[in-house]
């Protein structure tokens, strides 16, 4: 099989349980070996949500703050692009520098466009929690605090219900990208495809071991979610973990040419 640029699309090998625990253990590895390297994307990734959450709250849109936090997610394969790079130049026994790392993740020009991609997703995510408020639980809603939002959406039919909808259209977005994104970032990084082909062969790798991948997929989101209740902070070192283990995930998942 070929891809859209006539080049052969790299191979995509089943994968069980196993594999994503070893693929953790090495992950957790890593950021024990360069932790320098992890708590400062992790850092990067907190602050991010930190920023957008005093945001919300100066503009008096503070009841955001939890779709924000579920939403969150969408974007770490993303910023975890740099702890691909620590991962692959460890493996291969390459120096570690920041001047490196960005070196090489600047010349992957297909990056910029899966970035495109994911922060697309997480703005269609955003949009359609503000909508749902709009439709459901008034035009002009409007809340004083989280804890005003919250009583709201757990007391009433229609706060149920957004939250049913809203959690139901937030897990079908996040399976999309995660299955768009899981294999793709460190594709992109390793080898010369475009982003069209990456994209295809992620969702490939998540469809010749839908199980295990989808297992994968909850522990992040489970792992996220808790690291992002006190203020994002928990994902200084969450995301780095998860990033260096995405990496060797990866490594299992496709086959090395050649």
């Amino acid at each position: 099989m070929t891809s859209v640029s006539g080049k052969v699309d790299p191979v995509v090998r089943r994968i069980a349980p196993a594999d994503i625990a070893e693929a953790l253990g090495q992950g957790l590895r890593d950021f024990q070996a360069v932790p320098l390297y992890g708590l400062a994307f992790g850092a990067l990734y907190a602050a991010g949500g930190i920023a957008i959450l005093l945001c919300l709250t100066a503009f008096g849109m503070v009841y955001l703050a939890y779709p924000l936090a579920a939403g969150f997610a969408m974007i770490g394969p993303f910023v975890a692009v740099g702890l691909y790079e620590v991962s692959r130049r460890r493996e291969a026994g390459q120096p570690i520098s920041i001047g490196a790392i960005w070196a090489t993740v600047r010349t992957r020009s297909e990056i910029g466009w899966m970035a495109f991609v994911t922060l697309f997703v997480f703005v269609i995510w955003m949009y359609q929690v503000r909508l749902l408020i709009a439709l459901l639980l008034g035009l002009n809603a409007s809340f004083a605090s989280l804890r005003e939002f919250i009583t709201v959406v757990l007391t009433t039919n229609e706060g149920l219900l957004f939250l049913a909808i809203g959690n139901a259209v937030g897990a079908a977005l996040s399976l999309i990208l995660f299955s768009l994104t899981v294999v793709s970032f460190p594709l992109l990084l390793d080898r010369d495809v475009d982003f069209v082909t990456a994209m295809i062969t992620s969702v490939r790798a998540v469809a010749t071991s839908p199980l295990p991948m989808i297992g994968w997929a909850a522990l992040i989101v489970v792992l996220l979610a808790i690291s992002a209740v006190p203020y994002f902070l928990g994902l200084v070192v969450t995301l780095p973990v998860l990033g260096h283990t995405t990496w060797h995930l990866y490594r299992r998942i496709i086959a090395p040419v050649g």
